[in-house]
């Protein structure tokens, strides 16, 4: 007899949902002395922190907040944003982490889209914030986060963060997810047009991407985690579970500076920390004095852009192992990761940058990922030299695009998940992005639409037509470069001008950083061949406005 014929049931005894959730509870439980918080001259246990999110809950619980209602967040790295990446969704509530870059019109819009009913402010947001909720029919509830290591500010509101902790039961008997297909946070990604699309995660995809985390970096018990990536990014990549579930302490920092960074990690013993590759240049390029090796072994996760050699040596020496990873809003951050092989460790410097620039192989829990032709969906030989377009499916990737199901369908479109990188596979099957399906500039870190940048550009009263691409930095990754033809008769016009005026229109790391003016190249049709300014971009030479012919 078959055992699928047994009369054997899925019963509250042998299935739960999965959820985040359930990470810190057993580790309050399980380490509950342990060191969870460090910021500045603050330090909390995994007791303390567990009873503040449950606190968190009972108290937006008391006014009105409650299962599918939107909570938004704009915070730096600071413990208010962990705590909020437990107790909001421990009310069946929806966490919304706004990019804290981003300008007024662009906040207000995910606020109004999200329907945020309640928003948790750091007061150095305060005007930004203030002009976004002016926009606003249906204002949310305004929280004030008053962070010591920023300084008293103004306030934004009049109910304060602490004292509406200080209302909540730190025994709330918080609800587990009753499906854990239930959305779990909402993350606004630009694309390439239009408005920003809302990424919808669940408690499972959640879940899976924090335990990958774990798996794809072997992080072991207890690690000490350094935030020097954005929480807003993507819930912070899924590690604020990632570090919960493996008990270890998070380090917050509200901004990124070099010195800063080196001296946490000195300090505090730091084991990890994630972010662009930026952060590992900052570090590279401090005086030598101040690169002096740690005593103890760190490892450094980054996604984009892989370093250049000349970087990876630079912090291999201060004893920082760098592992490759890749992924984006819509698959909860980083899915796939360049995985190590030890007899690499022998190789030379360049042969080892070369093997780390590859975005690599899917994680774990990443169940499908291929590089196939667009069309067929036939996947491409692994020759290393086959173009294709990454695609992906899985438990870690989104629900869909909140109120778009048009976009959804698109993104799905083929029963795969289609990312819009183009990349080859290696004989060994590891995967390396060669260029953007769709024109988007990483920059830092930050994804920034070129048609967004195209608009502010355009309008500009002397600006005939405008293209943006990538221009490659050494700093940034990549910068805007934008191509400008001036209408007839406009008279002389500054890169100075056009950057002032694209600052008064874009959040300042999307305004270009180099224009060129002058004629743009065109098919027959008047299509702009953005590849040969992309060419044109590449062989700049220097800084500073440009003319072409």
């Amino acid at each position: 007899m078959s055992i699928y014929t047994q009369g054997l049931s899925r019963t509250p005894v042998n299935h739960m949902a999965l959820s985040p959730l359930s990470f810190i509870e057993r580790t309050a439980q399980v380490h509950p002395e342990h060191l969870a918080v460090i910021h500045g001259s603050l330090r909390r246990t995994w007791a303390q922190t567990y009873a503040r999110c449950r606190r968190l809950a009972s108290a937006l619980a008391a006014h009105g907040i409650g299962h599918g209602d939107t909570v938004a967040a704009m915070l730096p790295n600071t413990p208010p944003m962990l705590e909020a990446h437990f107790g909001v969704p421990m009310l069946g509530a929806v966490l919304n982490t706004l990019n804290v870059r981003l300008d007024a019109e662009a906040i207000a819009f995910m606020l109004g889209h999200g329907e945020a009913r309640a928003l948790i402010v750091d007061r150095e947001f305060r005007d930004v914030i203030h002009a976004a909720v002016a926009m606003l029919e249906r204002p949310p509830l305004l929280i004030d986060v008053n962070d010591p290591e920023y300084g008293q500010g103004e306030a934004l509101s009049t109910l304060d963060y602490e004292a509406l902790l200080a209302e909540g039961d730190p025994e709330f008997a918080w609800q587990w997810p009753g499906d854990e297909w239930d959305a779990l946070s909402l993350n606004y990604t630009s694309g390439t047009t239009g408005n920003p699309k809302g990424v919808v995660y669940h408690h499972r995809g959640a879940y899976l991407n924090a335990i990958g985390n774990q798996m794809a970096w072997s992080m072991g018990q207890h690690p000490v985690y350094l935030w020097t990536l954005p929480m807003f990014h993507c819930n912070g990549w899924c590690y604020p579970w990632t570090i919960t579930a493996q008990a270890g302490t998070h380090v917050f920092l509200r901004k990124v500076d070099p010195q800063r960074v080196m001296a946490l990690i000195r300090e505090h013993h730091v084991s990890h920390l994630c972010g662009a590759p930026i952060v590992l240049n900052a570090l590279a390029n401090l005086p030598e004095a101040e690169r002096a090796p740690f005593g103890h072994p760190v490892s450094a996760m980054v996604a984009g852009a892989a370093p250049p050699a000349k970087v990876i040596g630079a912090v291999e020496a201060m004893g920082i192992q760098i592992t490759h990873a890749y992924g984006l809003t819509e698959s909860y951050g980083p899915v796939t990761v360049c995985a190590w092989h030890g007899e690499w460790d022998a190789l030379t410097l360049d042969e080892r940058a070369r093997l780390k620039a590859r975005q690599g192989v899917r994680y774990p829990t990443l169940e499908g990922l291929m590089v196939a032709d667009p069309q067929t969906l036939q996947p491409v030989p692994h020759d290393g030299q086959t173009i294709g377009e990454i695609f992906m499916r899985g438990n870690t990737l989104m629900k869909g695009y909140l109120g778009n199901p048009t976009a959804t369908d698109e993104a799905f479109r083929g029963d795969w998940f289609r990312t819009g990188d183009l990349a080859v596979c290696h004989s060994d099957g590891y995967m390396e992005i060669r260029d953007r399906l769709k024109d988007i500039i990483i920059s830092g870190g930050e994804n920034i639409s070129t048609i967004e940048v195209e608009g502010a550009l355009y309008r500009h009263p002397a600006v005939l037509e405008a293209a943006v691409v990538a221009r490659p930095d050494e700093k940034w990754g990549e910068t805007p470069c934008a191509f400008v033809t001036l209408k007839p008769g406009a008279g002389a016009v500054s890169e100075a001008e056009i950057m002032r005026f694209c600052r008064e229109h874009l959040a300042g790391f999307k305004v270009p950083k180099t224009v060129v003016f002058g004629a743009l190249p065109k098919t027959s049709t008047g299509k702009i061949q953005k590849y040969l300014l992309r060419e044109q971009a590449r062989a700049l030479p220097g800084d500073g406005s440009q003319s072409v012919a």
